[in-house]
């Protein structure tokens, strides 16, 4: 391939890749084994107005911000999407997200079903959405309970709301059935590359053709 064919693969928009799941099936641990191989993605840092956790970084996990500041970035419209989720608010600020699509990246959401539907509304041809299941309820209940982050009452509420959760897989376009992790990393390795070669996301192909049938 010429040098010029070269130069113009470079040229393919960004991938919004949204990973859903019940608290505890694993989205957070796939979504950051993501990241530490590719260079070229990054991740969508939700607004929340949830208290910052011990250890968490305000513009590294989450922007965290007040009630009326999240209210008035609802009404100028600077939200992908935004849901409550137990009590708390979480929005995706759209500004660097078009930024990283625009350059090339690909972008890793960790949302829920209800910000997956929001986001199709607003950029659906740019959008691949994954969800994740556990392989049956008693792992997920293990897992909420060996990472030791939530109370019993907590991990009650987060288990009974799975359900509900689990209910919108046939809403996503994929699903992983996170038994094994290396297993869940290749089918989701295999998946972000499939659709990263998609025609309408390769925008080097039509000056490319153009010149191949000039000659070029």
């Amino acid at each position: 391939m010429s040098s010029e064919s070269d130069r113009l693969k470079q040229q393919r928009r960004g991938l919004m890749v949204v990973l859903s799941s019940p608290s505890g099936a694993g989205k957070t641990t796939l979504t950051r084994k993501l990241l530490s191989e590719n260079e070229d993605m990054t991740m969508s840092i939700s607004a929340t107005t949830r208290k910052a956790r011990p250890g968490e970084v305000d513009g590294q996990d989450y922007i965290f911000v007040t009630k009326d500041t999240f209210s008035e970035m609802i009404e100028d419209q600077a939200f992908l999407e935004h849901a409550k989720v137990f009590d708390n608010h979480y929005g995706t600020p759209r500004g660097p997200v078009e930024d990283a699509l625009a350059e090339g990246r690909d972008v890793i959401f960790d949302i829920d079903w209800q910000g997956a539907q929001q986001l199709t509304q607003a950029a659906g041809d740019d959008l691949v959405r994954v969800f994740i299941l556990p392989p049956n309820m008693r792992e997920l209940e293990k897992r909420l309970r060996t990472r030791a982050q939530d109370s019993d009452e907590v991990i009650a509420k987060r288990m009974s709301k799975s359900e509900n959760e689990i209910s919108h897989w046939a809403e996503y376009d994929y699903v992983i059935v996170n038994d094994n992790i290396e297993t869940s990393m290749r089918e989701l390795r295999t998946i972000i590359a499939a659709e990263q070669m998609k025609r309408r996301r390769q925008m080097w192909l039509g000056p490319f053709v153009k010149s191949l049938v000039q000659g070029g």
